[in-house]
Protein backbone atom coordinates (compact mmCIF):
# COMPACT_ATOMS: atom_id res chain seq x y z
CA UNK A 1 0.00 0.00 0.00
CA UNK A 2 3.05 2.21 1.23
CA UNK A 3 4.77 1.70 -2.09
CA UNK A 4 2.06 2.35 -4.43
CA UNK A 5 1.20 5.65 -2.46
CA UNK A 6 4.48 6.48 -3.75
CA UNK A 7 4.60 5.47 -6.83
CA UNK A 8 1.11 7.45 -7.16
CA UNK A 9 3.19 10.52 -5.46
CA UNK A 10 5.91 10.20 -8.19
CA UNK A 11 4.01 9.79 -10.84
CA UNK A 12 1.93 13.07 -10.05
CA UNK A 13 5.28 14.48 -9.68
CA UNK A 14 6.27 14.27 -12.90
CA UNK A 15 3.25 14.90 -14.96
CA UNK A 16 3.68 18.61 -13.09
CA UNK A 17 6.96 18.83 -13.35
CA UNK A 18 7.55 17.42 -16.43
CA UNK A 19 4.27 17.66 -18.13
CA UNK A 20 3.26 21.24 -17.49
CA UNK A 21 6.77 22.40 -18.32
CA UNK A 22 7.22 25.54 -20.24
CA UNK A 23 9.45 28.64 -20.21
CA UNK A 24 7.08 30.93 -18.66
CA UNK A 25 6.28 28.62 -15.48
CA UNK A 26 10.45 28.30 -15.33
CA UNK A 27 10.78 32.53 -15.38
CA UNK A 28 7.99 32.67 -13.04
CA UNK A 29 7.41 29.85 -10.17
CA UNK A 30 11.28 30.07 -9.06
CA UNK A 31 10.45 33.94 -8.34
CA UNK A 32 7.22 32.92 -6.25
CA UNK A 33 8.69 30.04 -4.24
CA UNK A 34 11.59 32.59 -3.08
CA UNK A 35 11.40 34.03 0.08
CA UNK A 36 13.31 37.21 -0.38
CA UNK A 37 10.31 38.36 -3.20
CA UNK A 38 7.45 38.32 -0.30
CA UNK A 39 9.36 40.54 1.37
CA UNK A 40 8.25 43.36 0.60
CA UNK A 41 4.65 42.16 1.24
CA UNK A 42 5.20 41.30 4.83
CA UNK A 43 6.95 44.84 5.25
CA UNK A 44 3.68 46.54 3.76
CA UNK A 45 1.30 44.44 6.22
CA UNK A 46 3.28 44.89 9.10
CA UNK A 47 3.16 48.61 8.44
CA UNK A 48 -0.70 48.44 7.77
CA UNK A 49 -1.29 46.77 10.63
CA UNK A 50 -0.01 49.09 12.92
CA UNK A 51 -1.08 52.10 11.34
CA UNK A 52 -4.30 51.23 10.88
CA UNK A 53 -5.13 48.94 13.58
CA UNK A 54 -3.10 50.36 15.88
CA UNK A 55 -2.33 48.43 19.14
CA UNK A 56 -4.24 45.62 18.17
CA UNK A 57 -2.29 45.69 14.51
CA UNK A 58 0.86 44.91 17.16
CA UNK A 59 -1.00 41.78 18.30
CA UNK A 60 -1.57 40.98 15.12
CA UNK A 61 1.98 41.18 14.33
CA UNK A 62 3.18 39.43 17.10
CA UNK A 63 0.64 36.51 16.20
CA UNK A 64 1.18 35.85 12.57
CA UNK A 65 4.82 35.91 13.76
CA UNK A 66 3.99 33.18 16.67
CA UNK A 67 1.76 31.40 13.98
CA UNK A 68 5.21 31.21 11.91
CA UNK A 69 7.18 30.28 14.37
CA UNK A 70 5.08 27.17 15.44
CA UNK A 71 4.16 26.12 11.71
CA UNK A 72 7.92 25.82 10.95
CA UNK A 73 8.93 24.29 14.20
CA UNK A 74 6.26 21.74 13.61
CA UNK A 75 7.05 20.76 9.61
CA UNK A 76 11.15 21.53 9.69
CA UNK A 77 12.09 20.60 13.22
CA UNK A 78 9.86 17.53 14.57
CA UNK A 79 7.75 16.17 11.52
CA UNK A 80 10.98 15.96 8.42
CA UNK A 81 13.51 14.87 11.54
CA UNK A 82 11.07 12.18 12.30
CA UNK A 83 9.99 10.84 8.83
CA UNK A 84 13.21 11.67 7.19
CA UNK A 85 11.65 11.50 3.42
CA UNK A 86 14.52 12.41 1.07
CA UNK A 87 13.58 15.03 -1.55
CA UNK A 88 13.25 14.30 -5.24
CA UNK A 89 16.23 15.99 -6.54
CA UNK A 90 18.14 14.55 -3.94
CA UNK A 91 17.18 10.67 -3.94
CA UNK A 92 19.54 9.04 -5.94
CA UNK A 93 17.26 6.23 -7.93
CA UNK A 94 14.77 8.94 -9.13
CA UNK A 95 16.33 12.65 -9.40
CA UNK A 96 17.93 11.56 -12.69
CA UNK A 97 14.31 11.76 -13.97
CA UNK A 98 13.22 15.16 -12.28
CA UNK A 99 13.72 18.73 -13.60
CA UNK A 100 15.80 20.66 -10.97
CA UNK A 101 15.04 24.36 -11.50
CA UNK A 102 16.60 25.64 -8.55
CA UNK A 103 19.10 24.78 -5.51
CA UNK A 104 18.11 21.58 -4.39
CA UNK A 105 18.17 21.93 -0.22
CA UNK A 106 19.93 19.72 2.16
CA UNK A 107 16.72 19.25 4.36
CA UNK A 108 14.17 16.58 4.10
CA UNK A 109 11.25 16.51 2.06
CA UNK A 110 7.82 15.67 4.13
CA UNK A 111 6.17 18.16 5.16
CA UNK A 112 7.10 20.92 3.08
CA UNK A 113 7.58 23.97 5.51
CA UNK A 114 7.38 26.32 1.92
CA UNK A 115 3.57 24.84 2.19
CA UNK A 116 3.10 24.70 6.15
CA UNK A 117 4.03 28.24 6.53
CA UNK A 118 2.07 29.98 3.81
CA UNK A 119 -1.00 27.95 4.58
CA UNK A 120 -0.73 28.74 8.54
CA UNK A 121 -0.45 33.02 7.58
CA UNK A 122 -3.37 32.20 5.15
CA UNK A 123 -5.79 31.03 7.35
CA UNK A 124 -4.86 33.06 10.08
CA UNK A 125 -5.34 36.00 8.32
CA UNK A 126 -8.56 34.75 6.42
CA UNK A 127 -9.79 34.68 10.05
CA UNK A 128 -9.14 38.01 11.09
CA UNK A 129 -10.06 39.52 7.75
CA UNK A 130 -12.31 37.20 6.20
CA UNK A 131 -15.60 39.44 7.54
CA UNK A 132 -13.50 42.91 6.62
CA UNK A 133 -12.24 42.42 3.19
CA UNK A 134 -14.73 40.37 1.11
CA UNK A 135 -11.24 39.38 -1.45
CA UNK A 136 -9.41 37.82 1.41
CA UNK A 137 -10.66 33.84 1.17
CA UNK A 138 -9.18 33.96 -2.66
CA UNK A 139 -6.54 36.05 -2.57
CA UNK A 140 -4.92 34.06 0.48
CA UNK A 141 -5.51 30.81 -0.72
CA UNK A 142 -4.48 31.31 -3.88
CA UNK A 143 -0.70 33.37 -2.75
CA UNK A 144 -0.47 29.87 -0.74
CA UNK A 145 -1.08 27.90 -3.56
CA UNK A 146 0.73 29.06 -6.32
CA UNK A 147 3.87 28.89 -3.81
CA UNK A 148 3.14 25.28 -2.69
CA UNK A 149 2.73 24.65 -6.18
CA UNK A 150 5.83 26.04 -7.68
CA UNK A 151 7.51 23.79 -5.24
CA UNK A 152 6.30 20.98 -7.17
CA UNK A 153 7.33 22.31 -10.33
CA UNK A 154 10.82 23.32 -9.11
CA UNK A 155 11.32 19.91 -8.32
CA UNK A 156 11.89 20.07 -4.43
CA UNK A 157 9.11 18.50 -3.01
CA UNK A 158 6.37 16.02 -4.19
CA UNK A 159 2.69 16.52 -4.24
CA UNK A 160 1.94 14.59 -0.66
CA UNK A 161 4.37 17.05 0.83
CA UNK A 162 2.67 19.94 -0.23
CA UNK A 163 -1.11 18.65 0.62
CA UNK A 164 -0.04 17.39 4.06
CA UNK A 165 1.92 20.99 4.47
CA UNK A 166 -1.42 22.89 3.35
CA UNK A 167 -3.17 20.91 5.28
CA UNK A 168 -1.36 20.85 8.60
CA UNK A 169 -0.94 24.76 8.09
CA UNK A 170 -4.39 25.37 7.61
CA UNK A 171 -4.94 23.40 10.99
CA UNK A 172 -2.45 25.87 12.74
CA UNK A 173 -3.59 29.12 11.16
CA UNK A 174 -7.03 28.31 11.62
CA UNK A 175 -6.53 27.10 15.51
CA UNK A 176 -3.86 30.49 15.74
CA UNK A 177 -6.92 32.74 14.26
CA UNK A 178 -9.66 31.41 16.83
CA UNK A 179 -6.94 31.62 19.72
CA UNK A 180 -6.45 35.74 18.73
CA UNK A 181 -10.10 35.31 18.43
CA UNK A 182 -11.38 34.29 22.08
CA UNK A 183 -8.34 36.57 23.71
CA UNK A 184 -9.66 39.59 21.42
CA UNK A 185 -13.16 39.43 20.65
CA UNK A 186 -13.58 42.97 20.15
CA UNK A 187 -11.52 42.71 17.11
CA UNK A 188 -14.36 41.21 15.64
CA UNK A 189 -17.05 42.99 16.08
CA UNK A 190 -15.57 46.66 14.92
CA UNK A 191 -16.85 47.25 11.98
CA UNK A 192 -15.47 46.78 8.70
CA UNK A 193 -14.73 50.27 7.73
CA UNK A 194 -13.94 51.64 11.18
CA UNK A 195 -10.08 50.45 12.35
CA UNK A 196 -9.58 49.34 15.48
CA UNK A 197 -8.00 50.50 18.68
Amino acid sequence: MLNQLIHFDQEIFLAINQGLSNPFFDWLLPILRNPYTWAPLYLFLIIFFIKHYGKMGILIVAFTLANFGISDALSSHVIKKNVKRVRPCNDLVFKAEANVRVRCGSGFSFTSSHATNHFAMAFFWIVLFRRRWKHTLWLCITWAALISFSQIYVGVHYPFDIICGAILGILIGTGTGYLFKRFFPDFFKTSPITPAT
